[in-house]
């Protein structure tokens, strides 16, 4: 009971953010109401603001808030492409690493002891394989951010090679989010909305697909190697 009690309270947590209305503030009109302010608060604190940024970051991630794009968009336009989608890569990682630590904790030796033969094989698979399977599925960011990160959890994968996959896996898609936010001030100053369709744009996804196949041949490689073995 003691082991569930920290991922019931950051559900709890998360419910209460749904219910009071706080996320209606991660939107593109509190966004373009508010950036004038926010710009003059991240040049007043240049230090803090970027810490601050990683750190709401990683408690929209762990809550599994779903205007991640808004957070991400926002920190292009307060700190630039290159700045800005670092600090989100890393605020969505430590938020990442919260939750699957919290939700492997709470539920992956309970999964793994009543899972039968099955559950055990996938998760030998997870620890041979994770990093390749996750890195595949970070690439193409399609996938619900909080569902992969139980998934992973819950599999038994393990926490570094779920870290360096999640921190490897989102970068490419993140900094093209952030490059959104870098030029999206005047956009947003005329009451528009950024297209993000950008990123499910062939230039954008086929580089990212391709990578994503790429990151699978070393398991490919490892099947194969194993069937062609002998018999």
């Amino acid at each position: 009971m003691k082991s569930i009690l920290p991922l019931a309270v950051l559900a709890a947590l998360g419910l209460g953010v749904w219910l009071s209305g706080l996320t209606e503030y991660l939107g593109w009109h509190e966004l373009a109401r508010h950036q004038a302010s926010l710009l003059a608060l991240v040049a007043a604190w240049p230090v803090l603001a970027p810490i601050a940024y990683v750190a709401l970051y990683a408690i929209f991630v762990a809550l599994s808030v779903p205007q991640a794009v808004v957070v991400t968009i926002s920190g292009g336009l307060l700190f630039g492409t290159i700045l800005g989608g670092a600090l989100a890569v890393l605020g969505a990682t430590l938020g990442a690493v919260i939750l699957f630590f919290l939700a492997r904790s709470a539920f992956g030796d309970s999964l793994a002891s009543r899972g039968g033969p099955f559950v055990q094989t996938v998760r030998e698979g997870l620890r041979r394989d994770g990093f390749n399977y996750l890195l595949a599925i970070r690439l193409i960011p399609i996938f619900p951010f909080w569902l992969v990160n139980l998934a992973a959890a819950l599999g038994g994968m393990r926490l570094l090679p779920f870290t360096a996959a999640t921190l490897l896996g989102i970068a490419p898609g993140t900094f093209v989010f952030a490059s959104v936010g870098a030029g999206i001030g005047s956009v947003l100053a005329t009451g528009g909305q950024p297209d993000l369709s950008i990123i499910l744009s062939l230039p954008v996804l086929g580089p990212l697909i391709g990578l994503a196949l790429l990151s699978l041949l070393p398991v490919a490689w490892r099947t194969w190697r194993k069937s062609d073995g002998p018999t």
